[in-house]
């Protein structure tokens, strides 16, 4: 590989790093349209294996929103990723793929989210897992064309 290749290889691992972090900042932040951005037009998630839905980005997003409201306060940690870029004769590719580990502390609504001064007295919720990102290079950039959660554990806590 080139010095020139190199460094496309690099601005393109930065480039993923920078997705599979908006993806979860999107999440944490309720932005449901930084969400659906971050995927292609055919973008699909998965979210079964966490009792969610499958289908299309824009109609998972739908579901998340009213999802998430059980959840006021959540906070995606999304470490160990491995990423796997296509090799195009020894340049980089258009296609990628993550599989990164998750943890996910959450706290439960609670009273405390109507308003209340009380303390908060919601339970927190954490549960874990593998993520696997399909990612395509478009002309906006790298974008998510399936991403499938692999909840390998939750823990409710009082």
């Amino acid at each position: 590989m080139t010095q020139r290749g190199d460094l496309a290889t690099v601005m393109d691992r930065l480039a993923v790093d920078e997705l599979v972090s908006g993806y979860a900042v999107a999440v944490d932040d309720g932005d449901w349209a930084a969400y659906r951005a971050l995927f292609t037009p055919a973008g699909r998630a998965d979210y079964r294996s966490a009792g969610g839905i499958e289908g299309p980005a824009g109609d998972v997003a739908e579901w998340l929103e009213g999802a998430m409201r059980l959840f006021p306060v959540r906070q995606h940690l999304i470490v160990n990723r491995r990423v796997l870029l296509e090799d195009a004769d020894g340049s980089p590719g258009d296609s990628a793929e993550v599989r990164a580990d998750f943890v996910n502390p959450m706290r439960l609504a609670g009273p405390e989210d109507g308003g209340a001064a009380a303390a908060p007295t919601a339970p927190n919720f954490v549960a874990a897992g593998r993520y696997t990102f399909e990612l395509s290079r478009t002309w906006e950039g790298w974008r998510i064309h399936r991403v499938t959660v692999h909840e390998k554990w939750r823990h409710p806590s009082a």
